[in-house]
């Protein structure tokens, strides 16, 4: 299948369904003659029973069947649509959160505005609903699109970057053998000490790691930012360049070959299904071959709804003046602070 157009279509059902939402909530509530098992309530054969029938259980005796009549058909028939409309009737609230009379709709507002995860989404009987499951598999799309999707070559020549390998050939390799993703290849090696500067202050890297969207959507405003806070600090940048299917500790090969203070690796972060294009920045006071993860920092979140690129990476310069200051980095940066 073509992911694409799965993805289009996804994106316009789910359009639809909201455009439609009032509509057909309406019309279901309107024309509904059962009412749903509450999964939320004690259960008793009394609540279970649905309203749309009555039992008559008086004056039965023993060996006679109990009869049956049609709700629609006893004297009180005319005091039901009224009592099953306001039974039924849809909450303002619910329409935003998904459930239907919240007991506590305040509370639960107040838990929505605090977190983009999944919440109050409400279910249609024992499955979650429609529009809520579609809105699902979109986010889980894009989150594979983001780890199986490559960048934009036009985006690293206008960067003014140029592109190395991993010892990855293959994406499928690349997330079974994280190792392979922390050795630069022999040709990277030899290209990037042929073209970048020997021991600057700071130097740094992009990489796609596990989101090519992260790198996309928010590499460039993070890039050009941390360069001119690193201009105004007076700091001295070497010469950056970009590491396809790179992991974290790709970093301390690159300190190996080319000795900087601080090296930063702006690398997309693993995705998840509220955001897939997610940047974090890793710093590290001279790494190399060894480093163990405690002497390494990072600034993570940083997208349209997180840490927004361009502070990110104005942040990322007075960080990298205080790891440059204090010789270190990590814990041990946290224990020379204090």
């Amino acid at each position: 299948m073509n992911p694409e157009l799965i993805e289009k279509v996804t994106r316009l059902v789910v359009e639809k369904l909201q455009s439609q939402h009032d509509a057909v909530d309406q019309a279901q509530y309107s024309s509904a003659g059962v009412k749903f098992w509450d999964h939320t309530s004690n259960q008793s054969k009394e609540k279970s029973m649905s309203p749309s029938v009555i039992v008559e259980t008086d004056k039965q005796d023993a060996g006679e069947l109990i009869k049956i009549k049609s709700y629609q058909r006893t004297k009180d028939s005319k005091k039901a649509p009224s009592h099953q409309s306001s039974q039924f009737k849809v909450d303002p609230f619910s329409e935003r959160s998904g459930i239907d009379n919240p007991a506590d709709p305040v509370e639960l507002q107040s838990l929505i505005s605090k977190t983009p995860a999944r919440i109050g989404v409400g279910r249609a009987g024992s499955r979650p609903k429609t529009d809520t499951w579609l809105k699902f598999r979109f986010d889980h799309a894009a989150a594979v699109d983001a780890v199986y999707g490559d960048v934009n070559d036009e985006l690293i020549t206008r960067l003014g970057l140029f592109k190395v390998n991993t010892m990855v050939n293959e994406k499928e390799v690349y997330i079974r053998r994280p190792d392979y993703g922390r050795k630069l290849s022999e040709e990277a090696k030899k290209i990037i000490l042929t073209k970048c500067e020997k021991e600057p202050a700071v130097q740094i890297i992009l990489s796609d790691g596990l989101s090519s969207s992260a790198i996309e959507e928010n590499a460039e405003d993070v890039y050009l930012s941390l360069k001119q806070s690193l201009k105004s600090l007076g700091l001295d940048m070497g010469t950056p360049f970009y590491i396809e299917k790179g992991r974290v500790a790709v970093m301390d090969e690159v300190g190996e070959l080319l000795k900087p203070k601080v090296v930063v690796l702006l690398i997309g972060e693993r995705p998840g299904l509220v955001s897939a294009e997610s940047l974090s920045a890793y710093l590290c006071y001279e790494p190399r071959k060894g480093t163990i993860e405690a002497d390494r920092m990072v600034i993570s979140n940083i997208h349209k709804g997180g840490i927004p690129p361009a502070e990110a990476g104005a942040y990322l310069g007075t960080v990298i003046q205080k790891v440059i200051k204090y010789e270190a980095s990590g814990v041990s940066l946290v224990k020379k602070e204090g």
